[in-house]
């Protein structure tokens, strides 16, 4: 077992001789069979600094890097505990390849049990890719995991859950990006093998200059294989979800030939896909009531719940602008202006 901690100035850029010496790839190439522990203390223009505690797992034999990360939002606990069951369970000796695994990559938010932004400068780190050397702290957090991680990744498993204000259903996803037909392909696969039972394929759109803000949409954007879970609703966590997730994880790295891991659940034959979302956005600050939870069926113009204001008067009613399932959605009372409300995966196929 080895123990490293590792100051990354971000002032110098990582073509410097001193960060390629201490790069996540240099560090994957020194020695096989081994469990790396390193903490890497990013710090931006402004002196200010953040710890990514990150375990690399070098394999006795030659094979993909598989990057596995958590915690991008510091209170979806499922994925982070499943990370840190894996970090005990995985033998170095039986892995072909290597395993980058990012179990908490917010700390800040994790520590102050903030859902959605760092609270060190108030920015979701899922909306500030591909990040920037020079920027504010999650700025720089953002272009870390773009140079050093992802340049050093061939598959990405993004992993979320529901925050302390999100309802949502277990399910898995990936961007149908046809400019890299075969890593779209091995990613639908990938989906496919996992053990969920519901798929969520999105479009990808991006044009030309316009930032991906997303983790794996910039993975994709980059060429590599990547794909996302989402489980855990409302702040919570439970063994099972931990376990789902880890399944998950080894059907993916034994498809991979990767890992094998013997004693994992049967999966089900069933599976829902959805291709298309259609995404009801927060019309005006308020008060939400809705007697509807993720996984139910709504249909077009159905009720899915009311705003009032903070003397309860009702100021807005809230309509299904399509029929099929909720996917996710605000499930305590506050919201503000302009957040995803709710998500409704559209069942193309289905029949009254």
């Amino acid at each position: 077992m080895k123990h490293f901690s590792f100051l990354i100035f971000i002032l110098i850029t990582f073509q410097s001789l001193k960060a390629q010496t201490l790069s996540i790839r240099h560090i994957l190439d020194q020695e096989k069979s081994v469990i790396t522990d390193t903490t890497f203390q990013l710090t931006t223009r402004d002196k200010r600094t953040v710890p990514i505690p990150i375990t690399l797992v070098s394999g006795s034999e030659k094979g993909p890097t598989f990057t596995i990360i958590a915690g991008i939002h510091g209170m979806e606990y499922p994925t982070i505990l499943s990370l840190l069951q894996l970090r005990k369970e995985i033998d170095p000796k039986k892995l072909k390849g290597n395993l980058i695994i990012i179990p908490i990559a917010n700390v800040p938010s994790f520590y102050s049990r903030t859902p959605f932004v760092n609270p060190m400068d108030e920015k979701n780190l899922n909306r500030v890719f591909p990040g920037h050397p020079n920027g504010s702290i999650t700025e720089v957090m953002a272009d870390f995991l773009t140079r050093e991680v992802f340049s050093a990744t061939d598959v990405l498993l993004d992993m979320h859950g529901g925050d302390v204000g999100e309802d949502l259903i277990p399910f898995i996803c990936y961007y149908n990006n046809q400019e890299f037909k075969a890593q779209t392909k091995k990613a639908a696969h990938l989906s496919e093998i996992s053990g969920f039972d519901t798929i969520v394929s999105y479009p990808y759109i991006l044009n030309a200059h316009q930032p991906t803000m997303y983790a794996f949409k910039q993975a994709v954007s980059q060429g590599i294989t990547a794909l996302s879970i989402e489980i855990g609703k409302l702040g919570y966590w439970n063994k099972d979800e931990v376990s789902k997730t880890n399944d998950a994880i080894y059907r993916m790295l034994f498809v991979l030939k990767m890992y094998d891991k013997k004693d994992i659940s049967p999966t089900s034959f069933k599976k829902i896909r959805y291709t298309k979302q259609a995404y009801i956005s927060v019309p005006v600050q308020g008060i939400f009531y809705s007697n509807l939870k993720a996984g139910d069926r709504v249909h077009k113009d159905d009720k899915i719940g009311y705003i009032t204001d903070l003397f309860g008067n009702k100021i807005n009613t809230i309509l299904a602008m399509e029929t099929g399932v909720i996917l996710y959605k605000i499930g305590t009372p506050p919201v503000n202006k302009g957040e995803t409300l709710c998500c409704i995966g559209i069942d193309e196929n289905f029949v009254e």
